[in-house]
Order: C-alpha cells, then structure tokens, then sequence
C-alpha cells in the first residue's frame, strides 16, 4: 500500500463514516475500481481509528459529562440528563456490539471469497437504505432532542446498530434512520448516532490492533481519516440544523447504480 493510496482512503474514511452513506461500501468499491490489490484487510479498522479520534475530541466534554454522570449515578444515586444517557448509550451499545462480534468473521470471508456477490448486496443495500432513509425523513416529525430522548428510542436505535455489518447498509444510516422513525430531530439523530458508533469502533480497533501495520502509511491514513472527520461532524451537525436527509439519500442511489454498472462493464 503506498502513502497516496492511504491518505485517499482516509480521506474516503473521514467523509463517508460519519455522514449516513456508508464506510464499508466506499473501502470495498474504490480499491476495486482503481485496482488496489495490496490495501491490508485490517486497513479498514485502522482508518475506523481515525474517525473515532474525531468524535472523541469534538465530542471531548460531552464524553467527560456522560462518564462523570454514569458513574454519579450508579454510586451516589444522582440523576442527572449525562447520567441517564452514559447508561442508555451502554445498553444500546449491547446488542450491536455481540452481532458484530459474531458475524465479523462471516462478513470478513464474504468480501475476500465471493467478492461480486458481496458488491451486489452493497449496491442493493446502498439503494434500498437511500430510499428508506429519504421516505422516513421525509414524512416522521421532529419531536425529539437529544438530551430528551427514552430508554426505548436510544435502545432501538442501538439494536438497529446491530443491521451495520451488512456492507453497504452504514452504521451511521441505519441509526439516523432509525432515530427518524422514533421521531428524534435531524441534528439530536446525528450526535446519538456518533456517540453511539464509538465504543463499538473503540472495539473492534482493539480486536484489531495486533494486526496493525505501523508505517507511515497507516500513520497517514489513520491522521487524514482524523482531520477530515472532524470537518464531517461539524459539517454534518450545522447542516442538518435546516437541512434534510434527501441528498444523502440521492447519493446512495446514484452511488449503487453506480457499482451495478461497473459490474456489468469491468
């Protein structure tokens, strides 16, 4: 892997992660248009690093105020809206957390060994995900903010967590998906949706980490995945203050049109 094919993977990483398009979709697709043979399968959790760092730091005093209210909670009996969601964040993380630990290998198998068949199902999940999330969006109401949200709500959007080791269908679609079906507002969907990603990526980077290769390419890669999420987050956070889903929505379709063609022409 040469340092030019990791900076534009991380770059890939850093937008796609974070907005509800699919990581997993782009890091599959993009080597095999290009003819990338020699990217590390563990690349991808790698640059998965880079985006958690992002979200860690942007999210830093929220993390800090969740962590102080969980522990607050659960020693001295002090309710408090951190408290409540820290304990709500870690149930939600459960279900998604054992599905991913069991099918990793699964999914793993699938994309080296029956690779075509694994690109039909992303261009399948791509479409019918941008479909619903277009449809949902448009017709669920915002009710709901972040700091509001129920045990049930936060709990069913994690348990839809679990429908991310699909290629092609995004942790970050599925969740925002999901919080729009329980009627959670644009932006408050989207900072649950990334404080919800990161113990599960936290994770799998650990589950990982021995089969990590340290050379400046990863170093680069993991540095780029970091910058540019950062600029994701705030980007997706103020535009979804007015702005709707239907762009996202519209790209993943075009997107799986996109790698049903290239199916048929490569």
């Amino acid at each position: 892997m040469t340092i030019f094919q990791s900076i534009i993977l991380g770059i890939v990483q850093g937008l796609t992660e974070l907005l509800p398009i699919s990581s997993s979709a782009h890091l599959n697709i993009i080597p095999w248009i290009f003819n990338w043979n020699d990217i590390p399968g563990s690349f991808d959790i790698a640059l998965h690093f880079g985006t958690l760092l992002a979200i860690g730091i942007f999210f830093f005093k929220d993390w800090i105020s969740l962590i102080v209210g969980g522990f607050k909670t659960a020693l001295k009996k002090e309710k408090s809206t951190e408290g409540k969601m820290f304990w709500y964040l870690v149930a939600a993380t459960i279900p998604g957390g054992i599905i991913g630990y069991i099918c990793d290998s699964f999914i793993d198998t699938l994309l080296e060994e029956r690779q075509m068949i694994a690109r039909g199902v992303i261009a399948i999940c791509l479409i019918v995900l941008g479909i619903v999330l277009y449809l949902v969006d448009k017709n669920c109401k915002s009710e709901t903010k972040y700091e509001n949200m129920t045990f049930k709500q936060t709990f069913l959007i994690g348990l839809s967590q679990a429908l991310a080791f699909i290629p092609g269908v995004s942790r970050s679609g599925i969740t925002m998906t999901t919080a729009r079906i329980m009627k959670v507002e644009r932006e408050s969907a989207a900072k649950y949706s990334f404080m919800l990603s990161a113990p599960i990526v936290l994770g799998a980077v650990i589950f990982k980490l021995d089969e990590f290769i340290f050379n400046t390419a990863f170093v680069l890669g993991v540095l780029t995945s970091f910058i540019v999420g950062i600029i994701v987050v705030k980007f997706l956070l103020d535009y979804l203050k007015k702005g709707s889903f239907k762009a996202f929505a519209i790209y993943r379709v075009l997107f799986g049109l996109l790698i049903f063609a290239l199916m048929v022409i490569k």
